[in-house]
């Protein structure tokens, strides 16, 4: 089946994070899309999440240890959390009296924190968890298989609240580790490495550690039954080996196992076009639920189970969430208007694995892509699409289109390079679409800026270069 067919069958997802300096000027701060979600008081270091979860009762009981920088002289600390009951909580181990503010947690400081003054916060908190209800719907926290005996979470863009207490932006990228014990017999997936497996009697704790940083989104915790499968990849441009697991229903390993094996070749493929892989580990997991699109959270995509077929009819998907983990989750987005940085890019390396095994070239599919948008113009800005169609097809396409754009008007070698030089540049923090345009400049001095601000701003669609010979 090409590209085509498939990515009419069903649109792609990801998503991305950013922030590890500086937050935004307060100008820029009233001008964020979902300004409600997280704040600019202070920047987080690291999250430690001590979980248990009864999968009979849904029931979560959780104690967050926060560590953070005041960025400004605080008297109250404000963190998001959504539909779980807060019993006691301790501002630099001193106790303190939690309130709620709608879905704010307010913690009084015992004393002003100073501007740059590290703090810690601890929360004790727990409840029934779900997704939170959005402008895209129920997302964060949900319950898979039959009977619910298992969790996953998708949090983009604004469902982490729905399990921790956080600073939910995606500029705010910590480290984090997750302790989570369950009933012994079911297992846990969480970002980043698992270092520690053990208990005692009826239950088992497993403890996962990821440096990050990463955005309070892309934190992933699932529980249940599953079968495992390790592989192997070799970094091509540093030459290590990257170990990627891989967990999905006992039911449909055979498919699975078929749907992900190219996960290898995609690792060498996109560290030779992108650079060397972002992180320490990665993996897909396939969770016991239907899913309308997977989700890259960092080091651990999520696929529902009609995602796998057995025909790899969705493997333009398992390479566009595999793209993510450079950008989006690497290199994470400043503010959510830059999706395009996420979107546009995952998408377009979709199209150049399309290519690279043999299916649509990128420039077919960018030609058809094009001729849709044309047909579909309103108005709609890549760069700025506006909070309510963040997730319009034609920024996911129309990103990518501005990407080929780019690559037929510098040609292959000086774009594939730019595209390397900006993941080297931003590794492990933030950039918006202006540092973009500045970046790309810099290697198309006389072309970059004028013909990217046309793809991204202008309200009408720029005309694609002609394809090379």
């Amino acid at each position: 089946m090409t590209w085509c067919s498939r990515r009419a069958l069903l649109r792609g997802a990801a998503l991305a994070p950013l922030a590890a300096t500086a937050m935004d000027s307060p100008s820029r701060e009233a001008e964020r899309y979902f300004a409600g979600h997280g704040t600019d008081g202070h920047r987080t270091l690291a999250y430690d999440l001590r979980l248990t979860y009864d999968p009979a009762a849904a029931t979560l009981d959780g104690r967050a240890h926060i560590r953070a920088v005041a960025a400004r002289t605080l008297r109250q600390v404000h963190l998001d959390l959504a539909g779980l009951s807060v019993h006691d909580a301790l501002v630099d181990g001193i106790p303190t009296r939690p309130y709620r503010k709608g879905r704010k947690l307010v913690l009084p400081a015992p004393r002003p924190i100073r501007a740059g003054t590290p703090f810690t916060l601890e929360i004790g908190y727990g409840g029934r968890p779900g997704p939170v209800r959005t402008p895209f719907g129920l997302i964060g926290w949900d319950r898979t298989g039959d009977p619910y005996d298992g969790t996953l979470v998708a949090a983009q863009p604004l469902g982490a609240p729905s399990w921790f207490p956080c600073n939910d932006r995606p500029d705010d990228k910590a480290e984090f580790t997750l302790r989570v014990t369950v009933p012994r017999g079911h297992q846990v997936i969480a970002n980043g490495t698992l270092l520690h497996r053990g208990g005692t009697g009826s239950s088992e704790c497993w403890t996962y550690h990821h440096p990050g940083p990463m955005a309070p989104y892309l934190a992933a915790l699932y529980t249940g039954r599953f079968a495992r499968r390790t592989w192997q990849a070799r970094d091509t441009a540093t030459g290590r080996r990257v170990t990627g697991r891989d967990a999905y229903p006992a039911r449909i390993s055979r498919e699975a196992a078929y749907d992900l094996a190219r996960q290898p070749e995609m690792v060498e493929t996109f560290t030779g076009w992108f650079g060397p892989y972002p992180f320490e580990t990665y993996g897909a997991v396939v969770v016991d639920a239907d899913l309308d699109e997977p989700v890259e959270n960092q080091t651990a995509s999520v696929f529902g189970r009609n995602h796998i077929d057995g025909d790899r009819t969705w493997e333009t998907l398992v390479a566009h969430e595999l793209v993510h983990q450079w950008y989006g989750n690497s290199v994470s987005l400043r503010d959510w208007r830059d999706i395009w940085l996420n979107e546009g890019f995952a998408t377009y390396g979709e199209w150049l694995w399309s290519e690279h095994i043999g299916e649509d070239s990128a420039d077919t599919i960018a030609r058809a892509a094009w001729h849709t948008m044309d047909r579909r113009h309103d108005g709609l800005r890549i760069a700025d699409p506006g909070p309510d169609r963040l997730f319009d097809d034609r920024v996911y396409s129309g990103g990518a289109c501005t990407l080929h754009a780019l690559r037929l008007t510098a040609g292959d070698e000086r774009f594939f390079s730019m595209l390397r030089g900006w993941h080297r540049a931003h590794r492990g923090s933030s950039a918006d679409t202006a540092t973009f345009i500045a970046h790309a400049a810099r290697s198309m001095p006389a072309t970059a800026e004028p013909l990217l601000r046309a793809w991204l701003y202008d309200t009408r669609l720029p005309p694609l270069p002609p394809a090379a010979t």
